[in-house]
């Protein structure tokens, strides 16, 4: 990512929201409205900070538990922006009427809760700023996991040849590249059975 930064493919702002509320606390969270455990983040900071970055004419993702779940074909999709913005929430959430004004997209990374949405949004731009143009060579992202759609990566080897009695496969010493390809197609076939069945449901 540093290096994609500095060659300026793609470049990261960060807004504090805090930098956005007016009162000398920087308030930025308060209790839910109808009760309930947890606080949520106001919406008048947020919106101001929104508005600072243009968040109203670029698309816009709010990574959350009840978003749809973000997988391949959503970084593909997310990589064609010219500009995306990221809602970082935290506590129970983020003002449900900031979601109906800018948000674009509600993303899941996992069916699981993280304590605020900055390592999701890690996630979500990690995988989406390598498929950006040049930031890494097109053959290298044509066979990775997801990449056809449904099956995980074949397993991969290097030297040395024989590493704790575990041996090379020796059609990957073949140098017969349909060989080769074939012994590829089958480990990922039955990597995915064993791993994520889903996939081939």
């Amino acid at each position: 990512m540093k290096k994609a930064v500095e060659r300026g493919l793609i470049e990261i702002e960060f807004v504090n929201i805090r930098d956005f509320a007016l009162d000398k606390h920087k308030t930025c969270d308060d209790i839910p409205y109808g009760g309930g455990a947890g606080m949520v983040l106001k919406p008048e900071p947020l919106a101001r900070a929104l508005d600072s970055v243009g968040a109203g004419r670029k698309r816009t993702l709010y990574p959350t538990p009840s978003g749809r779940l973000f997988d391949q074909p959503s970084a593909r999709e997310f990589a064609k922006e010219d500009e995306l913005v990221f809602i970082c929430g935290r506590y129970e959430g983020i003002d449900q009427r900031i979601i109906d004004e800018f948000v674009d997209d509600e993303v899941s990374i996992g069916d699981y809760v993280l304590s605020s949405g900055e390592i999701a949004t890690l996630v979500i731009i990690d995988a989406v700023y390598r498929l950006r143009e040049g930031v890494i060579k097109a053959r290298s992202l044509e066979e990775e996991s997801f990449s056809d759609g449904f099956l995980l990566e074949y397993p991969q080897y290097t030297r040395p040849e024989v590493f704790r009695d575990r041996a090379v496969p020796e059609v990957l010493l073949s140098g017969h590249h349909k060989n080769i390809a074939d012994w590829r197609r089958e480990r990922s076939v039955e990597k995915t059975k064993r791993l994520r069945p889903d996939l081939l449901e």
